[in-house]
């Protein structure tokens, strides 16, 4: 079969199985888990895939709710893995829409299984928990790489619901969670509160000193954080006190030393109280997302096919952080977006939760697959493709200081 012809038989096959993407997919509305908890959503998707007959490999890298899926009819040749993630946010639920990402991916795997024996190559779906960084150890893919589940492919590809039709063109930022604690000594606040040492000036001190630093970063540097125990009652001298930050930046070396300069305001606060201080990376760190624009042309022409016209993105250095950074610094990746609501909904909210569930968020779905198997095959046909996007993923990397 020619390639124009399996690039319409997967779209046919989509077709005919989007009810069921749909409806697995507003079930994940239904019951969001945040990382490393998505026993549900894991479950069910490494369920159908083994329905479709491919060979499922679950609990992989050592988290429960990963998994990989090796679809039937492989053959020697270009390998391409298809990224799914399925985590949803604490209160918000599906707030950035990874129910779409899960099922376009599903969608895209089971048709290109339903022709497998036409393909000059293998497709794998690899399942990814805990993107959001909202748990510890968060970043499923990063232990998924390095226990080698992406050697050998020639290309990553995934989509992701937005407020626009687009293709990833520029870079996310790096990005390190940091957990930081005091420890004091308690006292009576009004009676003796000179006998205490108070951890929760040193976390004032620490907020403060990092308000400060801002003014004197580079504007593509994110630093925020949240205070997660500040004490007990007010009449007692706090003596435990805890803050969780995330530090980003355009590039590794620059965001190291943001996070170094971090530390040391949160040394300044313990100096300063006179309490001590420790702290902990509680995730490993995002990285940049280096994206392959030849994969990304072959997915524009794909959404255009499916009437989806794709403009240049307006983007904003530092939008955000995924692990799918992480890969791109190991082979090309290539993702694209699809609109499912307006930009006054926001995003990580309860309005784009509820968005996934609309007519375009459900439009997202089909064409989210069909582009995707659609491009995955661009991937395995076209061996120009797959030398442009590895001599230009070379020559990007080679300007990356890690």
């Amino acid at each position: 079969m020619e390639l124009s012809e399996l690039k319409a038989a997967a779209q046919r096959e989509i077709d005919q199985l989007a009810g069921m993407l749909v409806e697995v997919s507003d079930w994940m509305a239904d019951n969001p888990e945040i990382g490393l908890q998505e026993y549900q959503a894991s479950a069910r998707l490494c369920d159908i895939l083994g329905e479709f007959g491919a060979s499922v490999e679950r609990g992989i890298a050592g988290m429960p709710t990963a998994f990989v899926a090796h679809l039937p009819g492989a053959q020697p040749g270009p390998k391409v893995a298809i990224i799914a993630e399925y985590d949803a946010l604490p209160e918000v639920g599906h707030g950035c829409g990874h129910n779409i990402i899960a099922t376009a991916a599903l969608g895209a795997s089971l048709a290109l299984a339903r022709i497998g024996a036409h393909l000059p190559g293998s497709v794998t779906m690899i399942g990814t928990p805990a993107e959001e960084s909202t748990v510890p150890n968060a970043g499923g893919k990063i232990p998924i790489l390095s226990h080698g589940y992406f050697q050998g492919m020639d290309a990553a590809i995934m989509i992701h619901p937005l407020a626009e039709d687009a293709v990833a063109s520029e870079s996310s930022l790096v990005a390190h969670g940091l957990d930081f604690s005091f420890h004091g000594h308690p006292a009576h606040a009004a009676a003796s509160p000179h006998e205490g040492i108070n951890a929760l000036d040193a976390v004032i001190v620490m907020f403060n000193s990092i308000g400060l630093l801002r003014q004197q970063v580079r504007s593509d540097a994110r630093i925020h954080g949240v205070i997660t125990h500040g004490g007990t009652a007010p009449n007692v001298i706090p003596s435990y006190t805890a803050c969780r930050f995330r530090v980003r930046a355009a590039d590794p070396a620059y965001a190291r030393d943001l996070v170094r300069r971090v530390v040391a305001c949160a040394e300044a606060g313990a100096t300063a109280s006179g309490a001590h201080m420790e702290w902990r990376a509680y995730m490993p760190p995002y990285l940049n997302m280096v994206p392959s624009h030849s994969l990304g042309e072959a997915f524009k022409a794909n959404l255009e096919t499916l009437g989806r016209p794709i403009t240049e993105r307006n983007e904003r250095s530092g939008v955000g952080s995924t692990d799918l950074g992480n890969v791109s610094h190991r082979i090309p990746v290539s993702c694209a977006y699809l609109k499912i609501c307006g930009p006054d909904a926001g995003w990580h909210t309860r309005e784009v939760a509820a968005a996934t569930r609309s007519a375009a968020g459900h439009a997202a779905i089909v064409d989210g697959a069909k582009s995707l198997a659609m491009t995955a095959l661009d991937i395995l046909f076209d061996a120009s493709l797959r030398r442009r996007a590895a001599e230009e993923h070379a020559e990007a990397m080679a300007n990356i200081d890690e």
